[in-house]
């Protein structure tokens, strides 16, 4: 399944804010298909473990403490080149800088109240994917 599925988080802020549904929708008119997808309240081990790559990075325990404010959705992404195509369509980390159009211009606060994550490889897509989602799970 390489190169044909991407993972993504809709992060607390953006649950809250009830853009659940406009951003699916924009994943979905991108021509993406979701071939898996729950909410979760993640606990702080869980998000420790997701993010544990960036344990050494300064933002590390804040993005903890962000990703366990609140419930997030999670999904796996279906469609060819899926992690590029995923990445051009959130836009760049920083809100201020993405383009117009993309998810994060349009729902994210700031860079550290971020609306989504995306995964930035194909490996990664697979090692996150399978973090939340056994394969039995995933259609």
């Amino acid at each position: 399944m390489a190169g044909t599925f991407t993972f993504t988080i809709i992060k607390p802020k953006a649950v809250a804010k009830g853009f659940i549904g406009p951003i699916l929708n924009m994943i979905s008119e991108a021509g993406f298909k979701i071939g898996a997808l729950k909410m979760l309240h993640l606990t702080r081990t869980e998000a420790q473990r997701f993010y544990e790559v960036h344990l050494e990075r300064p933002f590390y325990n804040d993005l903890v403490e962000f990703m366990i404010s609140g419930p997030i959705v999670v999904a796996v992404l279906e469609k060819e080149n899926a992690v590029e195509d995923y990445r051009k369509l959130i836009g760049s980390t920083d809100p201020a800088k993405a383009e117009e159009g993309t998810i994060r211009k349009k729902y994210a606060e700031s860079m550290s109240a971020n609306a989504v994550h995306g995964s930035d490889s194909d490996d990664n897509a697979e090692i996150e994917s399978t973090f939340f989602f056994p394969s039995s799970e995933i259609f």
